[in-house]
């Protein structure tokens, strides 16, 4: 299995943890559109440490089974970590695969759910297509993606502001794919297809500058998206809104479910 860092965006478990604690009513939402219950086989593609595979082993109970798969091996070894530390890893499997070729066979699972999967595919229909293939008829298929079209950022550096949130979307392979959803779920014939957007507001400038600006900011001017001198003029608007408490940022996720024919 080729190298995970090698491919386009790319992010490590901190990350993961930061913006798993960010999403975590969003993600309470992806579990309740599932429409779990007790004794369910579910999956979770693209499940990363296992912070979701471990929430579901608790909705599905003890009969229930929970696997998760990740093309990164290092994480299917956090996730098995991180289940052997909340007890549940009779229940859990973590399996390391290729979203567009699950390892499993027909309607295998009763739900499935994908959370900021697609963004990172170069072809997220395709990984959509063995979510429903494994999915048994009448389950429910569950997709949560950000919606870097949305990002908005205050200050009066409209243009840097701009730049940096294209180059944002940019730095995976399917940058707009959560608006793409509802014609993916649409495509793919799926029945009672919900839409719902969160929006996620950030007023702690410190909070945005560790899980995003810091790391984007740096890729950015390594690519010439933008000169050294844009970056401080940059910087300088954002810290002035921070000093006077008035930081204020804007991203929303799209959340979609559909129910297999």
């Amino acid at each position: 299995m080729a190298d995970p860092k090698a491919y386009a965006g790319y992010v490590d478990t901190e990350y993961l943890r930061l913006a798993a604690e960010l999403a975590q009513q969003d993600k309470q939402r992806t579990y309740t559109a599932m429409r779990l219950q007790p004794g369910y086989q579910v999956l979770d593609v693209g499940c990363g440490p296992g912070f979701d595979t471990v929430a579901l082993a608790h909705l599905v109970g003890a009969s229930g089974r929970v696997v998760g798969v990740d093309h990164d091996l290092a994480m299917v070894g956090e996730a098995n970590s991180c289940a052997a530390a909340a007890g549940v890893s009779g229940r859990v499997q973590h399996i390391g695969a290729d979203a567009a070729t699950l390892p499993f066979e027909a309607a295998q699972f009763d739900a499935c759910r994908s959370e900021r999967l697609f963004q990172h595919l170069a072809d997220p229909a395709a990984a959509l297509a063995e979510m429903i293939r494994v999915t048994r008829s009448g389950g429910w298929i569950v997709a949560l993606e950000t919606d870097y079209a949305t990002l908005s950022i205050e200050t009066e550096e409209i243009d840097l502001e701009r730049r940096l949130a294209r180059f944002t979307a940019g730095r995976v392979r399917s940058g707009y794919a959560a608006r793409r959803l509802y014609g993916f779920f649409q495509r793919q014939h799926l029945l009672d297809v919900e839409i719902e957007v969160h929006p996620q507001i950030f007023t702690r400038y410190d909070q945005v500058r560790r899980g995003w600006l810091d790391g984007v900011e740096r890729e950015a001017l390594a690519a010439g998206s933008l000169t050294e001198a844009e970056l401080a003029r940059w910087r300088a608007s954002l810290g002035r809104l921070a000093a006077e408490n008035t930081f204020f940022a804007t991203l929303n996720h799209n959340l979609i479910a559909g129910r297999k024919p």
